[in-house]
C-alpha cells in the first residue's frame, strides 16, 4: 500500500485546521520552526506543505512576516432547491462560471439512464469552472436532453447561469432528486482546471434535477476541490 507523503499528510492536518477555524482569514500560522518540531521532521518538509496550500490558494507567504492564511473553505450546501450563485453569496463570497466548452453529443448508458433517454439520443454538454471570489472550487460538466431543450446552449451562453437558461427554455423550477458523492483524487487535468496538485482529495458529485413533474432536465457531473469546499446537507 502507498504511504502519504509526510509533507501532504501535514498540508491535510493545516487545512483541518483551516477549515474548522483554528484558524481564520488573516491569521498567521505557526513558523516552519515550530510545525517541524511539532510533527518531527526538517524545514523543509513543511516548507513542501505549505507550498503546496499556497498552491490552492489557502494561504500567502509574506517575507520576513510568516504565512497567513488567505480564506477558509467555502460552504456549499446540497439540497434540493439550491442554486449556486445564491449559496456562494450567503457564504460572503462572489460566484463566478467560467465555460469551458458547450457541445451536443451522443449520451453513453449512465447518461441516458438519468435523463430518461435512449443511449444514443443527443445531449447537449456545457463543461465549466464554478469559482468563488475568482478561485476554482469545483470542475462540472451539465448535460441536458437536446431534444427536449434545443435552445439551452445558446441561453446558457447569454446567461452563464443554468437556472436563467432552464428558465429561457420553459423550465420554470427545478429540483434535486438524487446525489451521490464519492471521495477520489485529483487527475493531472482536474488538478490543472483547480490549481491543484495532482493527486489531491477531490469530491466526485453526481446529480439529477428534474422539472415540477419529475422529468429529468440535467444530469451534473462535478468535481470539487476538497480542500476549499465544505459540503453542507440542506432541507431546501
Amino acid at each position: 500500500m502507498k504511504k502519504t507523503p509526510i509533507w501532504k499528510s501535514i498540508a491535510l492536518n493545516l487545512t483541518s485546521d483551516i477549515a474548522e477555524g483554528r484558524y481564520g482569514t488573516g491569521d498567521r500560522l505557526p513558523t516552519e520552526a515550530q510545525l517541524a518540531a511539532k510533527h518531527g521532521v526538517n524545514r523543509h518538509t513543511v516548507r513542501r506543505a505549505l507550498l503546496d496550500l499556497a498552491e490552492q490558494g489557502l494561504v500567502h507567504p509574506r517575507r520576513g512576516a510568516g504565512v497567513f492564511v488567505a480564506a477558509r473553505p467555502t460552504d456549499y450546501p446540497i439540497g434540493k432547491r439550491v442554486r449556486y450563485h445564491k449559496s456562494i453569496s450567503a457564504s460572503g463570497k462572489i460566484p463566478g462560471k467560467k465555460i469551458l466548452a458547450l457541445t451536443t453529443r451522443a449520451a453513453d448508458e449512465t447518461e441516458a439512464d438519468a435523463l430518461n433517454l435512449t443511449a444514443g439520443d443527443a445531449v447537449h454538454v456545457y463543461d465549466g469552472l464554478s469559482l468563488a471570489d475568482g478561485q476554482p472550487i469545483a470542475m462540472f460538466q451539465s448535460l441536458f436532453p437536446a431534444e427536449r431543450l434545443p435552445g439551452i446552449l445558446d441561453a446558457l451562453t447569454q446567461t452563464g447561469s443554468v437556472t436563467r437558461a432552464l428558465q429561457l427554455c420553459g423550465v420554470d423550477d427545478y429540483t434535486r432528486v438524487s446525489t451521490r458523492l464519492t471521495a477520489r483524487a485529483a487527475s493531472a487535468t482536474q488538478g490543472l482546471h483547480l490549481k491543484l496538485s495532482e493527486g489531491a482529495p477531490v469530491l466526485h458529485s453526481l446529480g439529477i434535477n428534474a422539472d415540477s413533474s419529475g422529468q429529468p432536465v440535467e444530469f451534473g457531473k462535478t468535481v470539487f476541490a476538497g480542500e476549499r469546499v465544505t459540503l453542507t446537507l440542506s432541507e431546501e
